[in-house]
């Protein structure tokens, strides 16, 4: 690859930070990288990946302290000097002008003219630095600029590198996210941060990694945060956005995820749990991508090149655990010792036995307690058939002595006349006699 194809493409990635020591050991317990000293400047601190160094870490200027710890993406383009007097012209500002690094190119720094710092690099004439394989795994896989005019930002980067719009993603009320590359593949985004969630003007690098829940609990056990993910995008990549612990935003990316997150075992609590707290508003995540090509190996920065992905979208972010195994299984004891093994399982027995009565009284008493309503309705239902019985045998014994009274007063009656009648008899006889 000659100098002028360099144009456009992200060539090397600078960490500026307020501890280049703690940013040299944060980073290799989340990636692969490795850190080395430059040979030509043992002060300068490069970031070395599998092909070569790709990077370096330098300490934040003091005229920088406002804006702290952050990445730096160089951009190519085969005349530095020129590349900055065309920004100036489309309103950019020059941070550090045209400086010449020996033996290895030239640079600048600049910010666009919404604020987003990006820097220059031209490699001196002649030179081979940029070229590379496109094979092999990326350090950076996907850029990604936050604006407050995607537009605007699109219109200046297009004429000071080429770059044009491959796509757009509707992103609802977070708007559009702007798919953006050379020769119809795109390899950054672009989006407007939302009015009600501002973010700061700035490039994002995504690392590209193998893991992304491994490199995002890593990063999280060295000190860092994770602000979102890891989430899955549009090709079934996942990402996840972090920050190190000096304070500098940066993703990574991974193909496909590894492992899935493992909850961890909690308690089993009495009380209903409590409802968890609504998930963060998920940043627009970078679609699938292929691998750039990877720097070579030397001091002087390369570049990379990336295939289409499918179209973002942002997704919910989904914090995830690593994958737990499950402790080894112990060995079973030695077979000549049978008691020592049934006696914790009788005493274990006659606590689960124990701990069954209070739970079987309770079901009783609570059987009983439903059983006892039933009971009342049915005692009252026999008390008030026995009353009713009751009065029914009270009063046939009442009608019964009333039949026989009647009964009675009519036969003395009968056998009064009777009697008289005798009488009456009698008498007309004895009056008989007496007149004989």
């Amino acid at each position: 690859m000659s100098n002028a194809d360099i144009r456009g493409r992200f060539v090397w990635h600078e960490l500026m930070t307020t501890d280049i020591k703690a940013a040299g050991a944060f980073y290799p317990k989340v990636t692969a990288w490795r850190t080395q000293a430059w040979d030509k400047d043992p002060s300068y601190t490069l970031w070395v990946g599998a092909k070569g160094p790709f990077g370096g870490i330098r300490a934040l200027p003091d005229a920088a302290r406002a804006a702290g710890s952050h990445w730096l993406p160089y951009i190519g383009t085969p005349d530095v000097d020129a590349t900055v007097q065309t920004a100036q012209r489309l309103g950019g500002r020059v941070t550090m002008g045209a400086t010449d690094i020996p033996d290895t190119g030239r640079m600048a720094v600049l910010a666009d003219p919404q604020g987003a710092a990006f820097a220059l690099f031209a490699a001196p004439p002649g030179s081979q630095a940029g070229s590379g394989s496109s094979s092999g795994s990326p350090e950076f896989s996907w850029h990604e600029l936050t604006t407050t005019d995607a537009e605007a930002a699109l219109r200046f980067y297009g004429e000071l590198f080429g770059w044009t719009e491959v796509g757009k993603h509707d992103m609802g009320p977070m708007g559009v996210y702007h798919l953006v590359g050379m020769q119809g593949a795109p390899s950054i985004g672009m989006y407007k941060a939302a009015p009600d969630k501002p973010m700061p003007t700035q490039w994002m690098s995504y690392a590209h990694v193998t893991d992304v829940d491994k490199s995002a609990n890593a990063a999280k056990a060295a000190g860092g945060k994770l602000v979102h993910g890891p989430m899955e995008v549009p090709g079934g990549t996942w990402i996840a956005h972090l920050i190190d612990p000096q304070g500098a935003v940066f993703a990574v990316h991974a193909d496909k995820r590894v492992s899935a997150a493992a909850p961890a075992a909690q308690p089993a609590k009495s009380a209903a749990p409590k409802s968890p707290a609504a998930p963060p508003a998920a940043k627009p995540a970078p679609p699938t991508v292929k691998a750039p090509s990877t720097p070579t190996a030397g001091t002087a920065p390369t570049t990379s090149a990336s295939a289409p992905p499918a179209k973002p979208k942002p997704a919910p972010s989904v914090s995830a655990a690593p994958t737990v195994s499950a402790p080894s299984a112990t060995k079973a004891p030695p077979a000549a010792k049978p008691a020592v093994k049934k006696a914790p399982a009788k005493a274990a027995a006659k606590k689960v036995a124990k701990k069954k009565a209070p739970a079987k009284k309770a079901g009783k008493k609570k059987a009983a307690a439903k059983k006892r309503p039933q009971r009342k309705s049915k005692s009252a239902a026999k008390k008030a058939a026995r009353r009713s019985s009751t009065k029914r045998k009270t009063a046939k014994k009442r009608a019964k002595k009333t039949s026989r009274r009647r009964s009675s007063a009519g036969g003395f009656a009968v056998a009064k006349r009777f009697a008289v009648k005798q009488a009456d008899s009698l008498l007309k006889r004895l009056r008989g006699k007496k007149h004989r």
